[in-house]
């Protein structure tokens, strides 16, 4: 392996003898974020403190460009500006003035195992202790009901006791599954949280699973974080998506079989998990994708 150093570098004005240890957030996309979870939270994180870039990684050597072209503007009759991809680890306070770290960018192509050792590397630099990720995933669940969370750690107690909705499954990795599992082999602490968004929001900005994921990780932080702004979003969201419900039956009748066996599965300790048949059949994933279309399209034409 190629030296993990190469792959980072501080910023010129970092004195990494003056920053305070703190928890270290991660998020740099994978292969699924339903309801756009992750996304969301990182923008409300930063837009919501004065952020100070303490390090970045070489994302020449991690990327695959022509697998995801960034963009570049056209004007006429020369390219104006390039729409740079960046991996940075931003330097935050919560609301009491304790310090946190943001790691965000794309998820690398190449090197995982290599980015991971770099990764470690600068928290040993910080001595960051925990770290945490948030994403999204898409359930057969209804958005009128609490939203679920599964979490995963390198070490049960970190999570307390959970009921699981999975048992033993396989499932395409993404870079940082594999970090937590590099962690955990190395007696280090990290906490994964995803959250359960229904799969006709999936396509969506979802602000209720951003503002689940918020306080999922001031639950396992200590973290004061801010969630005004994410708290009036969802409140917005549920209002438009509510009359979008409302104005089309066929998409009622779904969220009522939701409702359904969501409900079934509440009151029936015996089911092994939220996909276990119920007695009242509900609409097939495609069937559900069918009925859903025009209205996520309209979700999605209204928030643009």
């Amino acid at each position: 392996m190629q030296d993990p150093r190469d792959l980072f570098r501080f910023e010129a004005d970092t004195d990494l003898g003056a920053l305070v240890p703190g928890p270290m957030l991660v998020s740099m996309g994978g292969f699924i974020d339903a309801g756009n979870t992750q996304t969301l939270l990182t923008r409300h994180l930063l837009d919501t403190a004065e952020a100070t870039v303490v390090a970045s990684f070489d994302v020449d050597q991690l990327l695959d460009y022509r697998g995801r072209r960034p963009m570049i503007v056209f004007e006429e009759n020369h390219f104006a500006s390039y729409d740079d991809p960046s991996l940075l680890l931003y330097r935050l306070t919560d609301r009491d003035g304790t310090p946190y770290y943001l790691l965000a960018g794309p998820e690398p192509d190449y090197q995982w195992e290599r980015m991971i050792e770099a990764i470690r590397d600068v928290q040993r630099m910080l001595r960051v202790k925990l770290t945490v990720t948030t994403h999204g995933i898409p359930m057969a669940v209804p958005h009128t009901r609490p939203i679920g969370v599964t979490a995963h750690a390198t070490d049960p107690w970190l999570i307390g006791e959970r009921n699981p909705v999975f048992g033993r499954v396989q499932v395409p990795g993404s870079f940082a599954a594999l970090l937590e599992l590099r962690l955990g082999e190395a007696g280090e602490s990290m906490v994964g949280f995803a959250v359960h968004v229904p799969h006709y929001l999936a396509q969506a900005e979802f602000h209720d699973a951003a503002l689940t994921a918020l306080n999922a990780i001031v639950d396992v932080t200590g973290l004061n974080l801010p969630n005004d702004a994410l708290v009036a979003a969802a409140n917005e969201g549920r209002v438009q998506i509510e009359a979008e419900v409302s104005g089309n039956e066929e998409v009622g009748t779904a969220v009522r079989a939701l409702e359904r066996q969501y409900d079934a599965f509440i009151e029936s300790s015996d089911k092994p998990n939220l996909l276990a048949p119920s007695s009242s059949p509900i609409p097939s994933g495609d069937e559900l994708a069918a009925d859903f279309e025009e209205f996520l399209r309209t979700v999605g034409d209204d928030e643009s």
